[in-house]
């Protein structure tokens, strides 16, 4: 993993190169930059917000070492004395952001940036990366919560997740996606989010006999959850309540399915271990799960009683991309915006409105100037201010994992289906239309004049 000294170097070259030029035109007024996206990845309805908060602790303490600024000058790039200014760069300014765990629609801030133009430009590709990579993954977590219906989802996925540091922030965001547990260890430990795990397909094979293996994690692990496919799925789940009824003492919580028919195999030894009047004997399944054969064990009342899921959500397979943009839209008290075809940005600070009903459910939201007033609950609160996070502004993680579940409950049932549905009602304010309107005006070339 990068570690977090070394973060001040993780940027794009033309950050550096446009924070220098900033630099030598002494261009230091304020700028505004909005992190948002203008669509939503495939059959999604909303996506959570996630790392956006956290981030404000990354940047307070972000520092180019003396050791950056050596390599920096081998790149044979850069003034000496902008190299100076870099040794001296602490962030100055401030974060309006959503909190962790807010479900998110197009168009909408996840977070805007106010500093010194350099300021700001040098946070472009550690802020995107942060909130890309968690509010991609804790979107996936969501997904699949809502279709297990209560019903525990464990992570399984870091051996397939694109690099060490994805398998352990990505831990951060299967917490506020709601996940129940984690194979990671470390993730674990370091974010609260209990660690499951029962055995592979290797103990028994190297064990020789299955039940020798099955001895053996029940002696070390009472409760522990038995892998029962290696051979004979029924094979071993009759050998499993032989040796139950022998010796009743023995603890067994589960069983594990992970290959085959499964729907068929839960149904035939959730049949055998009732028949025994082992009742208590959980049904876990695993391997190759998403949340669409998920939601369909459940529509079709499969006994299964958790699900334990990796590449799906260790990738976000289906979507493991969401369009971020991070764009200027005011520079020293200007209005500024992109006008390329399919692109086009709104200038200006911005806040966003959601209001619900009387029972809570979320009716709608309304993006307006950050100076307008509307109906609704404002989303975007202060997270830095002068250079420092706002530690009373930023939810523990647990507290913002409560705050996303709430969240999620409270959209309109079709934005918490699994198939695509109509856009959830996101409105722009005619202020920020208008100055749109009139930004683009005072961009927008000017034909040349006749000569007629």
């Amino acid at each position: 993993m990068v570690e977090e000294k070394d973060l001040a170097l993780l940027v794009d070259l033309y950050e550096l190169t446009m924070a220098q030029a900033y630099w030598a035109e002494s261009m230091n007024d304020t700028a505004v930059f909005s992190l948002f996206f203008r669509k939503l990845p495939p059959h999604r309805n909303f996506m959570l917000a996630c790392g956006q908060q956290h981030i404000a602790h990354i940047i307070e303490s972000l520092r180019f070492s003396q050791e950056h600024i050596d390599r920096l000058r081998r790149l044979d790039r850069f003034d000496n004395d902008f190299l100076d200014w870099l040794r001296r760069f602490r962030f100055t300014g401030s974060i309006h952001a959503l909190s962790e765990g807010t479900p998110v629609f197009p168009q909408e801030p996840l977070l805007e940036i106010e500093a010194p133009i350099a300021e700001a430009q040098l946070l472009e590709t550690l802020v995107m990366n942060y909130v890309h990579l968690e509010t991609v993954l804790a979107s996936k977590a969501a997904r699949l919560t809502l279709a297990a219906n209560g019903k525990p989802v464990i992570d399984f996925g870091t051996r397939r997740m694109h690099g060490t540091d994805a398998a352990y922030r990505g831990i951060r965001a299967f917490r506020m996606g709601g996940l129940s547990g984690t194979s990671n260890v470390l993730a674990g430990l370091d974010f609260d989010l209990p660690i499951r795990g029962t055995m592979a397909h290797s103990f028994v094979q190297a064990c020789g006999d299955e039940m020798a293996a099955f001895r053996t994690y029940a002696r070390l692990y009472p409760g522990t959850t038995l892998l029962v496919d290696t051979y004979d799925t029924e094979r071993a789940v009759a050998d499993i309540i032989d040796w139950l009824k022998a010796e009743p003492e023995v603890d067994i919580g589960a069983i594990r399915l992970d290959s085959g028919d499964m729907a068929e195999m839960a149904i035939r030894c959730r049949r055998m271990l009732d028949d025994a009047g082992l009742t208590q004997i959980r049904i876990l399944a695993s391997g190759g799960l998403d949340e669409y054969r998920i939601d369909d064990y459940r529509r079709n009342d499969v006994p299964l009683d958790g699900f334990g899921v990796g590449t799906a959500v260790g990738v976000s397979n289906d979507a493991p991309t969401l369009e971020l943009a991070y764009k200027l839209t005011e520079y020293a008290g200007k209005p500024r915006m992109k006008n390329s075809p399919g692109k086009q940005s709104y200038p200006g600070r911005k806040q966003v409105y959601r209001r619900q009903d009387a029972d809570g459910r979320y009716l709608g939201d309304h993006i307006t100037h950050r100076e307008e007033a509307a109906d609704g609950t404002p989303l975007l609160v202060p997270t830095m201010r002068a250079g420092r996070a706002i530690v009373d502004a930023i939810r523990p993680l647990a507290e913002a994992a409560e705050y996303c579940r709430d969240a999620v409950a409270a959209l309109p049932p079709a934005q918490r289906a699994l198939e695509d549905a109509e856009p959830y009602p996101v409105v722009i304010s005619d202020r920020l239309r208008d100055l749109q309107s009139h930004t683009l005006q005072q961009v927008r070339p000017h034909p040349p004049a006749s000569d007629q």
